[in-house]
């Protein structure tokens, strides 16, 4: 008789406790209510303090907002032992914080295309580092939240693409580390997803265009609840990878290929980008023209501090 594939067993996040990076809005925001109304407790941590407090106040009694940037080690850390103090532990992590930049590497802003590791990289370590204590305590489950761009490598998204490949590759050592303490450790690739990140980069003068004019699936964009969906179910399953849409497991398949065919679309598109791109710089300003986001916007101001 014929096997059949297994999952992992569906667990209930009933009074766990999740920490959850970037929770002011998007997926990070959209998975603490998702959770919440699973019955977890929800710990959110990230720099806009207003926009994660009514985030913890349209949920209710179950969340509670912390201020913290995860390039911050002592900020962090104050965050993490506050939520210990009114939780009494910590069972799930999710380090969802991120923002992207645009721009080619010869005339990207320097410290917009640096933030981009301290935050979408770093900020993973240093997010799963503090927590780690607590999760190992409880046997739990770690989740860093990567990207199709860890898998296709576009142009003028060589920090975001290289900062989520680090984060696919960090997960995949860090799970062999901490198996034989009982903690799971996932990591997450969605696509475009349509949030403010996606929206502004789609909204950008030039490289929008790029990124419209990418083929079939790995051009278009995918609804929130989609991603939710997904998220919500691979955490419950404590998911070693979870693909948003699935088309990208299979992609992952082939990433040895995916290089130089998009070298090839490159040679057509990129040179005019090019061009466009030093104009706008020339127009706005290179730290401008490089972030995206509301997310970004205020990471970037805190590097001004």
């Amino acid at each position: 008789m014929a096997l059949l594939p297994t999952f992992p067993a569906r667990r209930n996040v009933r009074n766990k406790v999740v920490l959850i990076t970037g929770a002011a809005r998007g997926i990070g925001a959209g998975l603490a209510e998702r959770l919440a109304a699973d019955g977890a407790k929800v710990a959110l941590v990230g720099i806009e303090a207003d926009e994660q407090r009514k985030v913890a106040e349209r949920i209710g009694p179950s969340a509670e907002s912390w201020e913290a940037d995860v390039t911050d080690w002592a900020a962090l850390e104050k965050a993490v032992t506050g939520v210990v103090d009114h939780f009494g532990g910590i069972d799930i992590v999710i380090a969802n914080a991120g923002i992207a930049t645009t721009g080619f590497v010869r005339s990207v802003d320097p410290a917009a295309f640096e933030r981009v590791f301290e935050i979408d990289l770093l900020g993973v370590w240093r997010t799963f580092r503090v927590t780690m204590p607590h999760v190992i305590a409880r046997k739990g489950y770690l989740l860093a939240i990567s990207s199709l761009a860890a898998v296709t490598h576009a142009p003028g998204m060589a920090n975001y693409a290289s900062a989520k490949a680090g984060v696919e590759a960090f997960c995949n050592s860090l799970r062999a580390e901490v198996a034989h303490l009982g903690v799971k450790v996932g990591v997450a690739h969605p696509t475009w997803i349509k949030t403010d990140l996606v929206d502004s980069a789609d909204a950008h003068p030039v490289f929008g265009k790029l990124r419209s004019g990418l083929p079939g699936p790995l051009g278009k964009t995918y609804p929130l609840d989609l991603a939710l969906d997904q998220l919500q179910d691979g955490i419950k399953r404590r998911a070693r990878t979870i693909h948003v849409p699935r088309w990208v497991g299979a992609l992952k398949l082939i990433r040895a290929f995916l290089p130089p065919i998009v070298e090839i679309g490159a040679r057509f598109r990129v040179p005019r980008a090019d061009k466009a791109a030093l104009e706008d710089i020339a127009r706005r300003g290179a730290r401008k023209a490089a972030i995206t986001g509301r997310s970004g916007r205020a990471a970037t101001e805190l590097t001004r501090k």
